[in-house]
């Protein structure tokens, strides 16, 4: 309960980019764009895979469900943001800002087990070709990735704690979408549960998958460097390219975000860092896989041709 000269906020007012109100069509018309690059480059993903037999295989596969994740994450919370950006602020129920909590945190951290199982399905490729095939059956396949959106949600139950806490007096928060850091900032009532339950998940969502790619990368890079021939060298490495920038881009951009100090100058440093995980890795990867994938990038050829001729 709060005490008796406070009132309990049943609103958060998200105050957005403050400071910034007069760049705000500017903003607006830049993240709206990226919307739309977003959107649209991972729904040409979605199709080239799902309509192409010859992109029908693991790589690929993975790679469609972690564009339906991106499209997921970044509908979540870029929506909200060009609303507080062309309005200034908003004002979210506190009810609807924990479920946008939840929303971000099972499509945001599915990624890092996609990630690893595509980092995986290259260690098979590379370390183990004569297995693959018997391996990553497409069965298999389904399996890995319904499992890891099954984990997702049954990890998410730590925001059923969030549902406990009680916020009294302060309604303003500093962000423009309800990020967990800053939610807590507000909270009333003890949040020691609720942050080492997230400080666990967090290594088994986070750190857990991320160990697997190095030890798997660490695998292939050894396995690569036993080759004798340098063009086999380089046609091993250029499998696995496009697939470790996606790595790089994405826990590069997390790893700057969560694991910078919590005082008030890194939190507003966060809240515009924030932008990175949520723009800017949705965006570069079909851009990386497009530009980097003889396979995807033959495929878009094909449709284009199919559709000149068509029209």
């Amino acid at each position: 309960m709060c005490d008796g000269n406070q009132t309990e906020v049943t609103e958060f007012l998200l105050l957005g980019f403050k400071g910034l109100y007069k760049y705000k069509f500017l903003l607006f018309i830049i993240f709206l764009f990226s919307y739309l690059v977003i959107i649209k480059g991972n729904l040409l993903i979605i199709v080239l895979v799902s309509t192409n037999h010859n992109l029908n295989v693991p790589m690929f596969i993975f790679l469609k469900h972690l564009a339906v994740a991106d499209i997921l994450s970044t509908t979540t919370i870029v929506p909200m943001m060009l609303n507080i950006i062309l309005f200034d602020t908003m004002e979210v129920p506190v009810s609807s800002c924990i479920i946008q909590l939840h929303m971000v945190f099972i499509f945001g951290f599915i990624q890092c087990y996609l990630i690893a199982i595509m980092s995986y399905d290259r260690y098979l490729a590379i370390c183990s070709p004569m297995h693959y095939n018997s391996i990553m059956q497409p069965l298999v396949c389904l399996k890995m990735v319904l499992g890891s959106w099954f984990l997702m949600f049954i990890l998410s139950f730590e925001i059923i704690l969030i549902w406990q806490l009680k916020f009294c007096g302060h309604s303003a928060l500093d962000h423009f979408f309800c990020d967990l850091r800053s939610v807590l900032e507000l909270a009333s009532s003890d949040t020691y549960l609720l942050t080492s339950v997230d400080f666990v998940v967090s290594i088994i969502v986070g750190i857990n998958p991320f160990a697997l790619i190095l030890i798997t990368y660490v695998r292939i890079f050894f396995s690569i460097m036993s080759l004798s021939s340098t063009g086999g060298r380089g046609k091993a490495f250029s499998t696995c390219s496009s697939h470790l920038t996606t790595v790089g881009v994405y826990y590069g951009t997390l790893m700057m975000v969560y694991m910078a100090p919590t005082d008030d100058t890194s939190l507003i440093i966060n809240k515009f860092m924030s932008l990175l995980y949520i723009v800017v890795t949705p965006m570069m990867n079909p851009i990386i896989y497009s530009l980097r994938n003889k396979e995807i990038k033959r495929t878009m050829h094909q449709m284009y041709k199919k559709l000149t001729v068509y029209y």
